[in-house]
């Protein structure tokens, strides 16, 4: 994701930046007779429909937090809840502040948005630095926070809502829920509801790739086959096809291993959480493939020496810059104050306070959402540019600065603080997300 922005900046700022705009502004229509017309863009193509994507893996990380993880239990979900809060309300009201009645007013939600991936990956850099209890906290911080952008984007950047598309929008995801609920197994049923779901979103006026997140909160986190029944099945399986091959292998009873071999592969796959399992197959592609090309098409900026000189002076680079940085420093840290002396939470174990403000700023860093919500805040090029160049240079020093700042911190340990939660051991099922 990283080398990818780098390339777009670079690209857009190369003698051929004509081709930068050139390629992404190609437009790519699809018809299919008088039923469906789509007329877009290749950028507006990978933010509408690749993202889709990446949310429908946002969606299955909340509902597997909801069901069966942190924010399942509500005392361990308090506290990083709380945070999340305060990283999203302070940011906005920085931006706000700047940008009130002003062009750029609409951008608020921009910097109310965490980058888990670059967020996840600076923590991860300092290991042992930084307690286990600590980056479940970041992580599960952001995962409200996504969810909180995602609300964000349904209620204030969808407008001229045609209600009848809408309607073709949500018996999709209901009929999705009733065949979920009657473990219906095939794929085909649900991609083809999902498909039409996202194009009702598109023509309703609701931003389409919320068909993603509605369909992973839709998606089952139980398993249609029991797993402590598959030991014993796969065993009796395994012991028939010895039998069978002790006995004399002819083509009659190779045939009938490859049934055994299917059932085996059934018995394996369906024991596991279609949550679980639509997760560990789109995580990397939502992470290696996805949210790069989305940089790509996203990340370049004109830097020219004007564009630069004027940028400390633009109300919309200020209120993202410092929504992010200073914005999402604040508010977690007084957020969790709160939660804290309230009773309503308690720390991290083994994390100092030190350590909650190195997070905070950790959580400044806003890439992939906070440039999706700039495309939808604005039309304008020149605030769009301005607000991309408040995103990424908060994130470069957000970045920076909360690994400086981690790598110093003493934990609670070092310093003799803090009563924390027990360690939650279920592990966020978008892989590096």
């Amino acid at each position: 994701m990283l080398v990818a922005a780098v390339a777009a900046l670079v690209w857009a700022n190369s003698p051929w930046q004509g081709g930068y705009e050139a390629l992404w502004h190609t437009e790519l229509s699809i018809h299919l007779g008088g039923l469906a017309h789509l007329d877009l863009d290749l950028r507006e193509w990978v933010n509408d429909g690749l993202m889709a994507l990446f949310f429908f893996v946002v969606g299955l990380e909340i509902k597997h937090e909801l069901v069966v993880g942190q924010l399942r239990d509500r005392r361990a979900a308090a506290l990083p809840v709380f945070a999340a809060l305060g990283g999203m309300i302070v940011p906005a009201l920085i931006f706000l502040l700047f940008n009130r009645g002003g062009d750029g007013s609409a951008g608020w939600g921009i910097p109310m948005a965490t980058d888990i991936a670059f967020a996840a990956g600076v923590v991860s850099l300092l290991g042992r630095r930084v307690p286990t209890a600590a980056k479940l906290f970041l992580l599960t911080l952001a995962i409200v926070d996504d969810l909180g952008a995602i609300l964000v984007i349904a209620v204030f950047y969808s407008s001229g809502l045609a209600f009848d598309w809408l309607g073709v929008a949500v018996g999709c995801v209901v009929v999705a829920a009733v065949l979920t609920k009657n473990n219906v197994r095939a794929l085909l049923p649900y991609v083809a509801l999902g498909a039409t779901c996202w194009y009702a979103l598109h023509e309703s006026g609701v931003h389409a790739t919320l068909a993603g997140v509605a369909f992973g909160l839709v998606c089952p986190t139980w398993s249609f086959y029991d797993p402590r029944r598959v030991p014993a099945q796969a065993r009796e399986l395994l012991d028939d096809m010895e039998a069978d091959n002790v006995a004399g292998g002819a083509i009659e009873e190779h045939e009938y291993d490859q049934d055994r071999l299917s059932e085996l592969r059934r018995l394996a796959t369906e024991s596991i959480s279609p949550v679980e399992r639509n997760a560990r197959a789109l995580g990397p592609w939502a992470s290696l493939v996805i949210v790069p090309v989305f940089a790509l098409a996203n990340a370049g900026v004109e830097l020219t020496g004007d564009a630069i000189r004027d940028a400390p002076g633009e109300a919309v680079v200020l209120g993202v810059f410092l929504g992010l940085l200073v914005g999402k420093t604040v508010g977690i840290l007084a957020a969790t104050w709160l939660a804290v002396q309230s009773g309503l939470g308690r720390l991290p174990s083994g994390t100092s306070w030190r350590q909650v403000v190195g997070l905070g700023l950790c959580a400044g860093i806003g890439f992939t959402v906070a440039l999706f919500v700039t495309g939808l805040a604005f039309d304008d090029a020149e605030l769009t540019n301005q607000a991309k160049v408040g995103i990424l240079a908060a994130s470069l020093v957000a970045g920076l600065a909360g690994w400086t700042w981690l790598r110093l911190a003493p934990s609670a340990g070092d310093v003799g603080g803090g009563a924390g939660v027990a360690q939650h051991r279920a592990e966020p099922v978008g892989h590096d997300r």
